[in-house]
């Protein structure tokens, strides 16, 4: 009888003992109620203690979780929609905060923080244009979404980790007109660029017809000077000459008259008493 009360005693002791103890590991995060009221919840990791029967501790998983967003369509400055498909990581911050706005529910959680998230997004999309959209860096944006939304999920004890925005799509609707913009927008440039090398081309053909002229006309007037100035010189050469010999110069030029004349098939009326003919005349 003895020996059972001492294992009775024993087991009680043990019971107590484990029912008092209790571990946090690495990965987790603890409260310790009593009777239902939060007392306790910045435990580290190791072993601690409660009273057994008074005290209860729940347990929370503390790892980084993902939040895979729906693809959502958000209006952008210019009442454009476009598809954004988006996820978020974050983590427990505060769990008692956690545990009183959501019951510690992560798929509780993950339905708030989606509805954080898209107002984010409505938010920021609602401030810039297509282009800015799809030209600026996704880090700066992602940044901005997620230092908007810490505040707001802090409030349900929840840490934003990051932001990230895997794609940013255009409805085929849109998709349609942006790009027949940008084919006009292409046309538009192909063509101010045809007109301006047309414009190159008729200034280029321009000056090259006044070089042209220009040349011409220093030519020609080249080609005079030096008419002129061979004429000046052979009428010396036919001056010396005349003075030289006066009746073989006259006798000379009868004969290139004659063989100029006679050289063609025209027929010209002349009298023979002519001084014309004078050289064919019988000299006496």
């Amino acid at each position: 009888m003895t020996v059972n009360k001492v294992l009775l005693g024993l087991a009680a002791l043990f019971l107590l003992v484990m029912t008092s103890v209790f571990t946090v590991n690495q990965t987790e995060k603890a409260i310790k109620f009593r009777l239902g009221e939060i007392v306790k919840n910045d435990y580290e990791p190791g072993i601690h203690f409660k009273l057994p029967f008074i005290n209860n501790v729940k347990k929370f998983d503390a790892r980084i979780q993902t939040m895979d967003a729906k693809p959502e369509r958000f209006l952008t400055a210019e009442k454009k929609n476009v598809i954004v498909d988006s996820f978020v990581k974050w983590r427990i911050g505060n769990v008692s905060t956690f545990y009183t706005t959501v019951a510690g529910d992560i798929d509780q959680a993950n339905l708030r923080l989606d509805q954080i998230i898209k107002d984010a997004f409505r938010s920021e999309f609602s401030k810039r244009n297509i282009k800015q959209l799809i030209s600026t860096d996704r880090s700066a944006i992602r940044e901005i979404l997620t230092n908007n939304s810490k505040e707001i999920a802090a409030a349900l004890g929840m840490e934003i980790v990051d932001v990230q925005v895997m794609r940013i799509d255009l409805p085929p609707e849109v998709s349609s007109s942006v790009f027949r913009r940008m084919e006009a927008e292409r046309e538009r440039v192909a063509r101010e660029f045809r007109s301006q090398g047309a414009e190159a081309a008729e200034r280029i053909r321009a000056d090259a017809d006044r070089q042209r002229v220009v040349t011409l006309a220093n030519s020609f007037r080249d080609a005079e000077i030096l008419r002129g100035e061979g004429d000046a010189i052979s009428a010396e050469i036919y001056a010396k000459a005349y003075g030289a010999d006066t009746s073989f110069f006259t006798f000379y030029r009868s004969l290139n008259a004659y063989k100029k004349t006679f050289s063609s098939s025209s027929v010209m009326l002349l009298d023979p008493d002519s001084d014309f003919f004078q050289y064919f005349k019988k000299q006496k």
